[in-house]
């Protein structure tokens, strides 16, 4: 497997675990959560747990394009190490969104979320750069 391909496993559980934590958090009058019902709206009402919910969603809305950039490139021979690295990035980037989203920063957020898709472009057009990219 490819480092591009091991970042399409990370932004997976990136999302995945940026909710979990909310779950456990323990917040004044909120309740606790009841697995019974896991999307009650009410349990994510406001604060640190309605800010997980939006990144987690967040995170499941820019997955599909960015593993379908991933390996459109990887099968269109786009450079394999110009693949890896922006993907790297890529992780890095949405992992910075994570927390700017969590710790309330949306100005800083939304410059996270505006240079993770932009890198997902990049690497979604890598292919048609290849013959003047180095390998």
């Amino acid at each position: 497997m490819t480092i591009a391909e091991w970042c399409i496993f990370a932004s997976v559980m990136l999302y995945l675990l940026t909710i979990v934590p909310a779950k456990w958090i323990k917040v004044d009058g909120a309740g606790r959560y009841d697995n019974a019902r896991p999307r009650d709206p009410a349990f994510y009402a406001g604060g640190i747990r309605e800010r997980a919910l939006g990144a987690h969603q967040n995170g499941i809305e820019a997955f599909p394009f960015f593993a379908v950039a991933v390996l459109l490139a990887e099968f269109r021979g786009a450079p394999q190490n110009l693949i890896n690295e922006l993907s790297v990035l890529f992780v890095i980037v949405r992992v910075a969104y994570v927390l700017t989203y969590i710790g309330d920063r949306p100005s800083l957020r939304s410059i996270l979320w505006a240079i993770g898709f932009l890198i997902t472009v990049a690497i979604f057009f890598l292919p048609l750069l290849r013959n003047y990219l180095p390998v």
